[in-house]
């Protein structure tokens, strides 16, 4: 079964460190990456950037509306995630536990839900 490992962190924490710092994290996760593709459980990975460059896109009554980032509410940001296959819910939640951003996130998991493409289909 497929599992996502959001990476929610505080928007400001990567301002925090030193660049050094940040490349050590980084390479941390980095490897995480690697020792999951090495077992054979890694189908995706990426490290977003900052929501300072994002945008927000909502259609209502047939008009888009456009809110350009930072987003002052935002209490925390997907920073990136960790698209995996795995047996079960604890192994994706013992994953996560394992995950360097752990140390100064939250990580997420949350189960692909099943497609309904058949139930699309006219007939």
């Amino acid at each position: 079964m497929s599992y996502m490992l959001l990476i929610l962190e505080d928007p400001q924490q990567r301002g925090i460190r030193s660049e050094a710092e940040g490349q050590a994290v980084y390479a941390r996760m980095l490897r995480f990456g690697d020792e999951l593709k090495a077992r054979g459980l890694l189908v995706a990975s990426e490290s977003l950037g900052s929501h300072a460059a994002a945008a927000r896109v909502e259609v209502r009554g047939g008009r888009a509306n456009v809110l350009d980032g930072p987003f002052a509410e935002a209490k925390e940001m997907v920073g990136g995630f960790f698209l995996l296959n795995c047996a079960s819910r604890e192994e994706a939640v013992a994953i996560a536990g394992q995950c360097p951003a752990a140390e100064w996130a939250t990580i997420e998991v949350r189960a692909l839900a099943p497609c309904y493409e058949d139930a699309a289909e006219p007939g």
